[in-house]
């Protein structure tokens, strides 16, 4: 009962404090809430017409929502690089900062889980997901795999801060014997889930373009970049306009594994260019319309050069240690790496996976102004649903919020 009475004080409190803040941080909130607005209207759009308001089509049937999908589960998957050594290895340099990437991890699986809703049609056919209610085809489908993979390492993301923040909130350390069980479970689990995701795409047999045994390693390497990238930029702001403190030498650390991660990525990119095309064969089509177009049909061109372009700018920025210590460069380089795998990603994954379509047929896909306002407005409830976990972890980590024994 007394947990019961400090938890219902915990909410009171957390609501207290994300209601109130600077007149910037008022102004963020109420743009997070103004494109969110958008992309429920462009939502209520789709929900009438259905997915033909999306730049999809029968030859492409996954685009936008499903290449931000993808991306998204390597950034969830991210935060291991913070938890391995906080919790496992007793690194105190990464303990400040543990808590805000459990935060965006579960910020990014909350989008991804939208992301999904917006790629089925609609919320009426969610039921189809729920196990033993649904058509499941557990454990057949790969699909099942993935939607218990990325709720079950939702609630370990949720679970284990709410632990910690909730002790201190008491005035209390969180127990080790408590949380260390679920900490080493969550390094295993986000593996996991971004292998599963990559086990989606190398099971359909009929999308050649997705048949690589190095898509599975490569999504991780991609992640343990894109992922730790946005952790040192959001570090970064929060460093810049908050009163938490984040010490450069934590920075350089995750920068660090950004960089190695980074390089291996690289390497993986070339050997996959190398197996496209030194011994081409028909399978190879895709690829081909990826980095060169097929005849007339170029839409993607534009998109992969400047994705490899700023990957390798980004690469070689980080790998120079005076270059990757100014922290400038540094948030640059981190910023292109970001946009680079979400490209790569996301348009240089999907889209050619389905080009040429079944029957040689090349329809080039391009995404509506629905699909750009939904997804606007996913990333947008993510944003807010970071920012109000990160202010609430925040002020209990410095002691600002403490629960007030009543007297």
């Amino acid at each position: 009962m007394k947990r019961l009475f400090v938890f219902i004080n915990l909410i009171k409190d957390s609501l207290d404090t994300i209601t109130r803040g600077s007149k910037g941080y008022h102004l963020w909130m109420g743009f997070l809430t103004f494109v969110m607005l958008v992309g429920m209207y462009c939502y209520g759009i789709q929900l009438d017409q259905g997915l033909s308001a999306t730049g999809m089509n029968d030859s492409v049937s996954w685009g936008l929502y499903i290449s931000n999908f993808t991306f998204l589960v390597g950034v969830a998957a991210a935060a291991v690089i913070l938890v391995m050594p906080t919790y496992v290895l007793k690194d105190i340099d990464f303990k400040r900062a543990v808590l805000i990437g459990e935060g965006l991890a579960v910020a990014a699986l909350v989008m991804c889980l939208a992301f999904v809703i917006a790629d089925m049609g609609g919320p009426s056919v969610l039921w189809h997901m729920i196990p033993v209610i649904g058509v499941f085809n557990f454990p057949d489908s790969m699909l099942t795999w993935d939607v218990i993979a990325l709720n079950g390492y939702l609630f370990i993301n949720i679970s284990i801060p709410f632990y910690i923040l909730f002790r201190h909130y008491q005035g209390k350390e969180a127990k080790s014997s408590v949380y260390i069980p679920g900490a080493l479970l969550s390094v295993f689990w986000a593996v996991g889930i971004h292998l599963v995701t990559a086990f989606l795409y190398q099971g359909l047999q009929s999308r050649p373009f997705w048949n690589n045994a190095l898509l599975g390693p490569r999504f991780l390497a991609s992640a343990f970049a894109a992922g730790p990238a946005l952790i040192i930029l959001v570090l970064a702001v929060i460093r810049a306009y908050t009163p938490f403190s984040i010490e450069d030498k934590t920075i350089k650390k995750i920068s660090l594994v950004v960089t190695v991660a980074a390089q291996i990525n690289l390497i993986m990119l070339v050997s996959e260019l190398f197996k496209e095309f030194y011994a081409p064969t028909h399978h190879s089509e895709s690829a081909y319309y990826l980095f060169f177009g097929l005849g007339e049909k170029k839409a993607l061109l534009p998109w992969i050069w400047t994705a490899i372009s700023m990957n390798v700018i980004a690469t070689l920025l980080l790998t120079f240690h005076k270059l990757r210590n100014n922290f400038r460069v540094l948030f640059f380089a981190c910023t292109i790496l970001f946009l680079a795998i979400w490209i790569e990603k996301g348009f240089g994954l999907i889209v050619p996976g389905f080009i040429p379509g079944s029957y040689g047929k090349i329809s080039e896909y391009t995404p509506s102004g629905i699909e750009i306002g939904v997804t606007l407005g996913i990333w947008a409830l993510g944003a807010f649903i970071f920012t109000i976990l990160s202010k609430t972890a925040i002020q209990i980590e410095i002691g600002a919020l403490r629960y007030k024994k009543q007297k």
